[in-house]
């Protein structure tokens, strides 16, 4: 029996988890499903792929996600369930899946088509829980919906470099439970367009010359007295592989993440600068 996934803005104080759950196990009895979260900001498509981009591989091959954000069926978001790395993705058509298959294609995408025999105002109840069991039970996506080629893409959800190839122009896409900032701009596109060069990262007013591996890494040769960098700002390739303007063992309760003390919310731009020449006040990343 394959694995089913949840990723949802519901939150957990109302009925719909529960529901869905139910309705899954009314089907499937012996069903594995797994919460990855139902704390997505409201309608937040672009932290939606950021999540699932850096949780889904971690499952086995086959698993079924089941995306409850922004499901709401319209001419404009029309539900779809994709085939893509060995796993099934089912979702609205909503550019959710623009940042998961940036680098990989899907294998099958289907326009699901069971509407005309279920009406609902709770799509991923009636329609994903439905097309979730038959593809855990081993059907064809084409029997749920007729087979398309293109899903919709958010240009936002990519970074963007211009023609010199000096400058990198991200984004933030999401805030963790840290209060640190992840932006778009991976490890690979950093190496990809700085090829070695001397860079400054910028941050709303805020600069960085050095990239670090580890968060502990900015204490340096000062490790056993690390408490002196405590609230240190840094920047990062976080374990996703994405660039992270990070406060060092920050406390949200006292001193604050890298959101709210440096001004950095959703959307906000993150820029990479290399330079053709070596600057001696500039660190690359080793």
């Amino acid at each position: 029996m394959s694995f089913i996934t949840l990723t949802t803005d519901f939150g957990i104080k109302d009925h719909f988890i529960g529901a869905v759950k139910g309705a899954i196990y009314t089907v499937l009895a012996d069903a594995k499903i797994v919460d990855i979260t139902h704390h997505i900001s409201p309608f937040n498509i672009t932290e939606t792929a950021y999540i699932l981009k850096n949780s889904y591989k971690s499952f086995p091959e086959g698993t079924i996600h089941i995306v409850g954000v922004d499901s709401e069926l319209s001419d404009d978001n029309k539900h779809i369930a994709i085939e893509l790395d060995n796993h099934f993705f089912v979702c609205a058509d909503n550019g959710i899946i623009s940042m998961i298959a940036s680098e990989i294609l899907p294998t099958k995408i289907v326009e699901i088509n069971i509407h005309n025999r279920v009406e609902s105002s709770f799509p991923v109840l009636d329609i994903f829980v439905q097309v979730a069991c038959h593809i855990a039970r081993g059907g064809n996506l084409t029997v749920i919906g007729k087979e398309i080629k293109e899903f919709k893409k958010l240009v936002e959800i990519q970074p963007k470099v211009n023609q010199a190839q000096t400058q990198i122009i991200g984004g933030v896409v999401y805030i963790d439970n840290y209060g640190n900032v992840i932006s778009n701009i991976s490890k690979k596109m950093f190496k990809d367009i700085g090829k070695g060069r001397d860079f400054k990262v910028t941050a709303s007013r805020y600069s960085f010359s050095t990239i670090f591996k580890k968060y502990n890494e900015i204490t340096g040769s000062n490790a056993q007295d690390a408490k002196q960098f405590d609230g240190n700002k840094l920047a990062i390739f976080n374990s996703a592989g994405f660039l992270e303007i990070a406060i060092y063992r920050s406390n949200l309760n006292t001193v604050g993440g890298a959101s709210s003390l440096l001004g950095l919310a959703y959307r906000d731009p993150i820029i990479i600068d290399f330079f053709t020449e070596i600057k001696p006040e500039y660190t690359t990343l080793t």
